[in-house]
């Protein structure tokens, strides 16, 4: 009789550990059918908001879609937050003469902004689209030399003073060369746009820096026989008119409007020959 209740006693308590180790859970999904969400899907996240490159809220607004022309070459502006402030009015200006396309999100609401040089590198061929090419203007530097600090309140975490310059000289002028090694496969003809001017008050960079930057990059163009259009100089000498504010690297309407006939320009040029 006592062997008996041992038994009885040891099954009751393998059951109560076998209990214990098996929780069973009525509220939440097993892990093995939960699906990942797609990135597409999940919220983007502070973090990532603060390390997208900035653009004005002014210059992202309205529409960005459009109906492109079968019949008309196809021209390609890749760039920051400055050829953002253009791209449309490019488009208007070669209107019957080509399409004019920029980097845009996928739904063609938002205009994306090309950053730097190491941003080019990693979304370059995702830029490209698989389209032929007759064109593609292109720029990068304004966001190489920008210094960043990361307790910086300011727009961007901008900070001259004990920031850290965002790409060095001597690796842009390394990512510049590979980034016209991949343009020049799509055989396009090519335009580089030089880094338009830094004005005096800019928090997070040094006039001077933009000379420097653009100097480096017109050595590789000129190596690659690629065409140059000289922002820099056309809105080194500007009066504060044509800017957004004071210390202000971006354009108000006026500044962009000069900006979109030159590179318009340029690249009615292009076509012709």
């Amino acid at each position: 009789m006592t062997n008996l209740i041992k038994f009885f006693a040891l099954i009751l308590l393998c059951l109560g550990l076998n209990a214990c180790a098996t929780p069973q859970n009525h509220n939440h999904p097993s892990p093995i059918n939960q699906q990942p969400i797609p990135k597409s899907q999940q919220p983007i996240s502070k973090k990532t908001k603060a390390n997208r490159p900035f653009t004005p809220a002014k210059d992202i607004r309205g529409k960005w879609a459009f109906k492109a022309d079968p019949k008309l070459p196809n021209v390609l502006l890749i760039g920051d937050s400055i050829s953002i402030g253009y791209t449309r009015l490019v488009r208007k200006n070669l209107r019957g003469i080509a399409n004019v396309y920029r980097p845009v999100n996928a739904k063609q609401t938002r205009p994306a902004n090309c950053g730097d040089t190491n941003r080019g590198i990693q979304n370059l061929n995702h830029w490209l689209l698989n389209k032929k090419w007759a064109v593609i203007h292109f720029n990068w530097g304004l966001h190489d030399l920008c210094y960043r600090y990361k307790k910086s309140k300011t727009q961007g975490r901008r900070d001259k003073i004990h920031g850290k310059i965002s790409v060095p000289l001597p690796q842009y002028q390394k990512n510049l060369r590979l980034l016209v090694q991949k343009l020049k496969k799509t055989k396009a003809k090519l335009i580089f746009a030089t880094t338009t001017t830094v004005p005096q008050g800019e928090v997070g960079r040094f006039p001077g820096d933009d000379i420097r930057y653009n100097n480096a990059a017109k050595k590789i163009m000129q190596k690659n026989k690629i065409t140059i259009n000289d922002l820099h100089q056309l809105t080194h000498p500007w009066p504060a008119k044509f800017f957004a504010g004071p210390g202000n690297v971006h354009f108000n309407r006026a500044g962009y409007q000069r900006i979109a006939k030159q590179v318009s320009d340029k690249i009615k040029a292009a076509l012709k020959k």
